[in-house]
């Protein structure tokens, strides 16, 4: 009997290599200039016989996927599908999306603007897997060609692009159209990830780090900030590359939130403060020195490049969202623009960095720099004490602690505030410092930075802080009478009820970016209004409950993995409009919410 079915099973396997129970048609009807142009894509299965649906197929079965290929398209739109049909498969045991019958597909495609009138050709390729009850057949692929006319004519309202959703532009197609555009691109991104909130605390921390090696005579300062610049560079750069090849286009996202290396950080924090506090020096072990035969610019590069690794962990849970087509195109084999593009990126990005690395240098220059320039370090020691209970408070929020509220981290930052102005007063003393000499400049800062701890500490007895220290915070659920889901599926049915959009917000548990909107941006009154008439959704991608494969669907569906991420939806999954993460522009996040309340 086994031997029955197995030759039963061969036979049907043979069978279909000469009778596939899948028959494709495609078709083009004529189109006048400037319109889309719609590949209809007609199956006709055999009874008991199906394919798979397009989009959102669960592990197991392959998708239907479809390829144009033509040198007279600049792009296709998403592929319209009928309902499919969700079941349980016993045979990949779980529920799958499938077709079956003759169901009909439509591909709309964006034509050049320069093709003039006459008849053309479009080659569709279709990758699909047939199955039935009892087996599936492997994947097949075949490639069917479409002709039809471009005539003149008025553009019909069935055939505007404002009815078709079309993928983003990638950043790779200008990278082949315009290279100087993609440098450019590129380099503004870098730039303008210099405006995100993780990128602040940086900057005291790479002062106080190059004014602890100042110390250091022999060394070039030229050649350090140099260094850390390149290696900020270059560790960004090859950090970025396998994290999309290895983990995906959200791997700099899965970093950022691992509390692991969030725990890493804010002891590299404590111990850079420890040092500065005079505790003790930092020095690579002997067996490191011996590897190189100049031992200061040995220990000087390694410590330099480490910090360097240490700039690039902090820093990309900001800036993922600036590189995201480029990551999406690496983890999809893509290999020389991402390359490119990331280059160009991280070197506009540390490039102020380099003046930094320089500047602790000259200030140990200064006629009479030793006492005050230790206390320098001191206070930039509390300030990377700091530091560290942020990436503390990360950890916390992926491991459940609830130890490290935000309550907490606000009181911890309000006491080192106020430790430092007592500190600035000399009412507590560090090992290598000198006697104080108090100074109306000195008693200044030592008030302003009491003033700055009390004002922290208010933050938690009513007093609302400014919003971009709250974004350093874990997440405080401001006060507001929206109402948010979890769950995409059940926002499809109360917008189906309510008759209203949907307001998608792909947001992640450690996000310093999203709680900058949330407290800054959406807590707005008028926001506020505009966001109450959709069914709002949120979509926590990093950590919590089904994140993965709510990350997948945003990676899937709007080929970023950018926190955070804005999408407005119809009732019917159509995407109305699409922002792309922080601004701080009120008008132009209205502007983006008023797209979706006026279709």
């Amino acid at each position: 009997m086994k031997k029955f079915f197995l030759t039963l099973s061969f036979l049907n396997i043979l069978w279909a290599q000469f009778s596939d129970p899948a028959q494709f048609t495609v078709n083009i009807d004529d189109v006048n200039q400037g319109e889309v142009a719609i590949i209809d894509v007609n199956a006709e299965l055999d009874f008991t016989w199906r394919i798979y649906a397009v989009y959102d197929v669960p592990e197991g079965p392959s998708s239907t996927k479809f390829i144009i290929e033509s040198d007279i398209v600049n792009k296709s739109g998403r592929v319209i599908e009928p309902e499919p049909i969700e079941k349980f498969d016993e045979g990949f045991g779980n529920i799958t999306k499938y077709h079956e019958g003759t169901p009909q597909f439509s591909i709309p495609l964006e034509l050049k603007d320069d093709l003039p009138n006459g008849t053309y050709n479009v080659d569709v390729i279709i990758d699909y897997q047939v199955c039935n009850n009892s087996l599936c057949y492997p994947p097949n692929q075949i490639t069917k060609t479409a002709t039809f006319d471009i005539k003149s004519g008025p553009i019909r309202s069935d055939f505007v692009f404002e009815n078709f959703d079309f993928d983003k532009d990638s950043i790779l197609a200008i990278a082949d159209n315009n290279i100087s555009s993609f440098l450019v691109l590129a380099m503004s991104m870098g730039f303008l990830a210099l405006l995100t909130p993780c990128v602040f605390p940086m900057i005291p921390i790479t002062i106080s780090f190059f004014m602890h090696r100042s110390e250091n005579t022999n060394s070039s300062p030229v050649k350090s900030a140099t260094v850390y610049m390149l290696g900020i560079v270059l560790t960004f750069t090859f950090l970025g590359m396998m994290l999309a090849i290895l983990l995906g286009a959200s791997g700099a996202n899965q970093l950022a939130a691992n509390p692991i290396v969030n725990m890493f950080i804010a002891f590299l924090f404590i111990y850079f403060a420890m040092s500065l506090f005079g505790f003790y020096e930092i020095e690579i072990p002997e067996s490191l020195r011996r590897l190189s035969l100049q031992k200061e610019n040995s220990e000087g590069y390694v410590g330099i490049l480490f910090m360097a690794l240490t700039f690039t962990l902090t820093s990309f849970t900001c800036t993922v969202q600036f590189m995201g087509l480029i990551l999406v195109a690496a983890s999809q084999g893509e290999w020389f623009w991402p390359i490119i593009g990331m280059l160009i990126f991280s070197l506009a990005f540390a490039s102020p960095f380099f003046f930094l690395a320089l500047f602790p240098h000259y200030l140990t220059k200064l006629p009479q720099s030793g006492g005050w320039l230790n206390s320098v370090k001191v206070v930039m020691g509390f300030l990377e004490l700091a530091a560290a209970f942020k990436f503390i408070s990360n950890t916390d929020l992926v491991w459940n602690w609830n130890i490290f509220t935000y309550e907490v981290v606000l009181y911890l930052w309000a006491l080192i505030m106020l430790l430092t102005g007592l500190y600035i007063f000399g009412l507590i003393k560090f090992k290598n410092d000198s006697p104080v000499t108090f100074s109306i400049q000195r008693s200044l800062f030592a008030l302003a930075f009491i003033f700055f701890g009390t004002y922290l500490a208010a933050g938690n007895h009513g007093y609302d802080i400014n919003g971009n220290i709250k974004s350093y915070l874990p997440p405080k659920k401001y006060q507001s009478n929206l109402v948010w889901n979890n769950n995409l599926d059940d926002a499809f049915i109360i917008a189906a009820e309510q008759n209203k959009n949907i307001f998608i917000d792909f947001t992640g548990v450690t996000c310093t970016n999203c709680r900058w909107m949330e407290t800054n941006i959406f807590s707005i009154n008028s926001v506020e209004e505009l966001m109450s008439e959709y069914v709002l959704v949120s979509l926590y991608t990093d950590a919590g409950e089904g994140y993965l494969e709510k990350r997948e669907y945003q990676i899937n569906r709007f080929e970023t993995a950018a926190l955070p991420y804005y999408v407005i939806l119809d009732s019917n999954d159509k995407v109305l409009s699409e922002f792309p993460g922080l601004t701080r522009n009120v008008e132009e996040f209205k502007d983006f919410l008023k797209t979706g309340l006026n279709n």
